[in-house]
């Protein structure tokens, strides 16, 4: 107790307030003391975009940390460095932030000691409670957490509603927070009343319930996700919570930009040198038309013959990886009430995994293996070791796993997936991972909150409506929601790509160029071309080019136009390449955008390969119709782009 005892001895103020700056001093994040109680407020260009806002954590039996604290110390500190990325929207991140840590004890009797780290970047503010071991406490539980974020009562927001069946899988409301009835997911991105956008999240989630938000009437105030015995998180000392995230941003589009929660993360803890993002195929949408069932049978899609014929696809139309949907032992019967009895290394009658894996290996294509746990979190972890050594005996270096259950089983008791267990689990699957070189495609997942700088092994995950909802449940506005809100947390699988966009039991919301837009538009560093290979090959070959050339890994990202829910227009560069993407997605609104290319390299030409709508394209009417033609473009020039109602387009720029 040493240094702790010297941290935490000096002189003692109940009341006080120190403001910290951004580096290009256009943010200002002030902690503030007032007679014991802590809290802070932010401004920008000298706008309170954030009002005062108590801070606190409250614990089970014990008083909570909010109150009779006095400051005794501070330490300043500041970074400005540049980091690399394995997979990512960029290669390189810059990290700039000013930081000041508080630390604070009771003048009370208990003299419990405390620490807050705000830090101050640029695009935003984050900070976070530390608590060291200290005499008389060595554990802890969290009851509830007290942290408010008090932005204006008519901020708009765009929001999902928490602690619901389908977890992160709804459409995006749009209300003033005074109207928020419940609990919501971040990121909550809101347009504040001083003209700026703002999205509250949280970075580096690790052994806490996720947060979710709560409208008082005066402010939002964290709602950590309960355990099943309604406690918040039991911890050991010492212990830091998650970052409590603001990104703010002048305009949407800035927003983002924001890199701040893998900047909040650790650099990552072992070489990850093995890790390649890549493009698949899947045994997958067949069955959500109806051709083909998960579960064994006349209709059975993971068959040893279909895998063979899949895989001979992905060959000839250069796609290096495919999923395979229901091989295992488990599909029987209503498998959403029967994941206890899942079994993740007993093939399913027909399909020979040693068979399809050698054939797989023959012709150069990856597989991505498959474990639907529906949630049944104990019968998985006792599987879970020796499910990744069967892969690895295989060759299988990608999977992708589920909890599609509403809620998670764990030794006999129904938890919230986001709760404390469950980002435990999420968390022990992907260490587990990496020490087999396993790479993770995440469905019914815990959001991102960054962790990806330190595992990048997570290439990717779900964790909102993608185009399985396609059929009646989305709008084509959803896809221009997803930038601003659910991607400020990470890459996606959306599942893009889908040419038979007029299935009679799966309709898409979607023009068939818009298709083609989606891959660039939703980053995932494991990016799907969800449908069937004949669409690919025989329908729509043209088109597919697209599909085939575009990246999953990008060297630079530029925003080059968009309104949430309105439109989205996104350009990206090749990872070790001199080509540029582009995608756009519009809503159910038929609009033309001019195009800017000042990005491209001096003096260069470039060919523009243009695979847009045609003029009477609709995604209800004509969703087929479309263009594809080539341009010449340097970097002064502009181009005109048409996109019809619920559709898009997709460019690739390489050097003539």
């Amino acid at each position: 107790m040493g240094f702790w005892k010297w941290l935490f001895s000096g002189g003692k103020k109940l009341d006080a307030e120190y403001g910290v700056t951004s580096p290009n001093g256009r943010i200002v994040a002030t902690f503030f003391l007032e007679r014991g109680r802590m809290g802070y407020f932010v401004k920008k260009d000298e706008k309170l975009v954030v009002r005062k806002s108590l801070l606190g954590l409250a614990l089970k039996d014990k008083r909570a940390l909010d109150h009779d604290f006095a400051l005794v110390r501070m330490h300043k500190r500041s970074a400005d460095e540049t980091w690399e990325t394995v997979v990512g929207q960029e290669r390189l991140i810059k990290n700039a932030y000013n930081e000041m840590s508080f630390y604070l004890t009771e003048v009370n009797a208990e003299k419990r000691l405390m620490t807050v780290r705000l830090r101050v970047f640029n695009d935003g503010i984050a900070f976070r409670y530390e608590i060291p071991a200290q005499p008389g406490m060595n554990k802890m539980i969290v009851s509830d957490e007290l942290t408010e974020f008090a932005l204006n009562a008519n901020d708009m927001a765009w929001w999902i509603p928490a602690y619901q069946p389908d977890r992160y899988e709804y459409n995006y409301n749009y209300h003033p927070l005074r109207e928020l009835m419940h609990e919501v997911h971040t990121p909550l991105t809101t347009k504040t009343s001083t003209g700026h956008f703002a999205s509250v999240h949280e970075a580096a989630l690790y052994n806490y319930g996720s947060m979710t938000l709560k409208w008082t009437g005066a402010a939002l105030k964290t709602d950590i996700t309960p355990l099943s015995d309604g406690t918040k998180a039991h911890v050991d000392l010492p212990f830091q919570t998650p970052w409590r995230v603001i990104m703010i941003a002048h305009d949407e589009m800035d927003l983002t930009m924001s890199r701040m929660i893998w900047n909040l993360n650790d650099p990552p803890r072992q070489n990850f040198n093995w890790v390649k993002p890549t493009k698949f195929m899947g045994i997958w949408w067949a069955m959500y038309v109806g051709e083909w069932t998960w579960a064994p049978g006349e209709r059975h899609g993971a068959t040893t013959k279909h895998a063979k014929e899949y895989i001979d696809a992905c060959v000839r139309l250069g796609i290096p990886a495919l999923l395979i949907e229901g091989w295992n032992d488990g599909w029987e019967g209503d498998w959403l009430e029967n994941g206890e009895h899942n079994k993740f290394m007993v093939e399913a009658e027909g399909f020979d995994v040693k068979a399809v894996s050698s054939y797989a290996q023959q012709k150069g294509v990856n597989l991505v293996g498959h474990h639907e746990t529906v949630g049944f979190v104990t019968n998985y972890e006792h599987q879970l070791e020796d499910a990744y050594k069967y892969m690895k005996e295989y060759g299988i270096r990608y999977l992708k796993s589920g909890y599609a259950g509403s809620k998670m089983m764990i030794d006999g008791r129904r938890e919230f997936h986001h709760s404390q267990i469950g980002v435990n689990h999420y968390q022990k699957a992907t260490e587990l991972a990496a020490e087999y070189g396993i790479m993770l495609n995440v469905h019914e997942p815990i959001k991102g909150t960054g962790i990806e700088r330190t595992w990048p092994n997570i290439l990717t995950r779900e964790g909102a409506r993608g185009q399985e909802y396609e059929g009646g449940a989305l709008q084509p506005s959803h896809a221009c929601i997803l930038p601003f809100t659910r991607m400020l947390s990470g890459g996606m699988d959306y599942t893009p790509g889908i040419f038979d966009v007029n299935n009679f039991t799966k309709r898409l919301t979607s023009t068939l160029a818009r298709q083609l837009g989606l891959f660039v538009t939703i980053y995932s560093g494991m990016q799907m071309a969800a449908d069937r290979p004949r669409f690919y090959e025989h329908e729509h070959p043209d088109a597919f080019k697209f599909i085939r050339d575009v990246p999953v890994n990008w060297e630079r990202t530029v925003p080059l136009l968009g309104e949430v829910g309105q439109v989205y227009v996104v350009a990206r560069q090749g990872r070790g390449s001199h080509d540029w993407f582009i995608g756009g997605t519009t809503n159910e609104q038929g609009r033309q955008v001019e195009l800017y290319f000042e990005f491209l390299d001096e003096g260069a030409n470039y060919i523009a390969e243009v695979y847009r709508d045609s003029d009477d394209a609709h995604y209800r009417d004509h969703p087929l119709g479309h263009v594809i033609e080539e341009k010449v473009v340097r970097r002064e020039d502009r181009m005109g782009v048409y996109m019809a109602p619920g559709g898009g387009f997709a460019i690739r720029l390489r050097k003539a």
